[in-house]
């Protein structure tokens, strides 16, 4: 059977009626508080407050990371730096080792007076 054709049936008939056709809502919904412009505005303003801590907490996420960052790079520094003056160093101990251990050096005599020039 179509669904064009009428029926007796009351709740059928009484659909028809109002002429709803197949695959249309047949319930509509009415909000039993309306908001007012007020309500809306204060809304969107707390909605925008949300977005703006939203956005500062990655910001301050970001520049936690860079101090992070620039506090590592510091450090970094100061080790290369520190490490630079131990090789130094090294290399001005082994000197004095190898000179003291050289033919010239035990070669050489002690003097008989030294003077100094005022």
């Amino acid at each position: 059977m179509s669904y064009t054709t009428r029926r007796n049936n009351s709740g059928f008939s009484s659909r028809r009626e109002r002429s709803w056709q197949r695959n249309q809502n047949t319930v509509a919904f009415a909000p039993r508080a309306a908001m007012g412009p007020i309500t809306h505005t204060v809304l969107v303003a707390l909605m925008i407050a949300v977005l703006g801590l939203i956005y500062l907490t990655q910001v301050t996420k970001t520049s936690f990371y860079g101090y992070t960052l620039n506090t590592q790079s510091e450090q970094m520094a100061s080790l290369k730096a520190e490490q630079q003056d131990l090789q130094v160093e090294n290399a001005r101990l082994q000197a004095l080792q190898r000179v003291k251990d050289s033919n010239v050096a035990k070669a050489m005599t002690e003097p008989k007076s030294v003077d100094y020039v005022n």
